[in-house]
């Protein structure tokens, strides 16, 4: 007796709805790196140390050399006979150093001689002057201008021929100084102002 053939399947029935979108593949793991080689250490090289740079000793200062000329001690001199005696002397070639500037001294009534010198210090503005000295080695060398033709060349000439110093310096002290007798103050009771006393009321810092 032949076989009968086993019924076949109904076919599926469409579905309505939409389709469902399809599931994303996943991603492939990335791949771990292989970690880098580490750099071998290179050993520390000690770097010879700098040699302490050398200073060499500054040379010594050459003295300063005493200055040619004439030099006269003006203690106890009156400031404007010494200042002419000595004027007469820069006028015919002389080179004179004037040392103890402060020490000479201005005879007269003691008011009048700080009313003239403080008078002739305020004279005139600070910009356009008349710019009188304070200091006893400027005051002695503008009395002894005073005495000279400085306008004019052989004036300028002798003015240029003179140095006036407060004290002694280092390089005059052996040096042999002369004095003017005709110059030189009376004995008195009352002592006249030295330039000392005059600057320092002046302003001078002495």
């Amino acid at each position: 007796m032949a076989e009968t053939p086993a019924p076949s399947a109904p076919p599926a029935a469409p579905s309505s709805g939409p389709s469902a979108p399809a599931a994303p593949a996943p991603k492939k793991a990335a791949a771990p790196r292989a970690p880098k080689p580490a750099r071998p250490a290179t050993p520390a090289v000690a770097r010879p140390a700098k040699p302490a740079p050398s200073v060499k000793p500054a040379p010594p200062k050459p003295a300063p050399a005493a200055p040619s000329g004439t030099v006269i001690d003006v203690s106890g001199l009156i400031l404007g006979r010494a200042a002419s005696v000595i004027a007469q002397r820069l006028l015919k070639g002389e080179h004179i150093v004037i040392v103890n500037a402060e020490r000479s001294v201005v005879t007269g009534n003691r008011a009048n001689v700080l009313s003239f010198y403080t008078a002739n210090r305020a004279r005139g503005s600070v910009r356009s002057g008349p710019h009188f000295p304070r200091y006893p080695d400027r005051i002695f060398r503008r009395t002894v201008r005073g005495m000279l033709p400085h306008l004019k060349t052989r004036g300028k000439e002798a003015l240029d021929r003179l140095d006036v110093y407060i004290g002694v310096p280092a390089n005059l002290t052996g040096a042999p100084r002369q004095s003017i007798d005709v110059a030189k103050a009376r004995p008195s009771l009352r002592p006249p102002l030295t330039l000392e006393e005059i600057t320092r009321l002046l302003g001078a810092r002495l």
